[in-house]
């Protein structure tokens, strides 16, 4: 994860901010393609799975001011004030394992994960 850059915006000082790698970067700009409307991703959380919290990481078309923004090279991703305590320095990257392609999550804050990987707990 050394190619990453964080790059923030509208951050309070207390934040460390979401980081974007340049393959989650590349990736995301693919998906918004697809969608005319799209200003970035969401990147949220909600209770789930037997860990307590799963990843909400959709497209975004109308971003509000409760939303903090993460860029790199004109991607962006949008995260709720109320959950940056449980992903303040989460890394996002793109990553291709086998045949299978998926967003990976780099979670300072998660002390526990399920054994799939789909639920956390901090």
């Amino acid at each position: 994860m050394n190619d990453c850059i964080k790059k923030k915006q509208y951050i309070k000082k207390k934040w460390k901010g979401i980081s974007i790698t340049y393959n989650a970067a590349k990736q995301i700009k693919k998906i918004m393609t697809q969608n005319p409307n799209a200003k970035g991703i969401l990147f949220n959380i909600k209770q789930y799975g037997c860990a307590g919290f799963g990843y909400i990481f959709e497209i975004i078309e109308k971003p509000t001011n409760n939303y903090l923004s993460f860029e790199l090279d004109g991607t962006y991703i949008y995260s709720p004030k109320e959950a940056m305590p449980f992903i303040d320095g989460t890394i996002v990257d793109f990553v291709q394992e086998g045949l299978n392609q998926t967003f990976k999550f780099n979670n300072p804050k998660a002390q526990h994960a399920c054994g799939c990987g789909h639920s956390f707990r901090v």
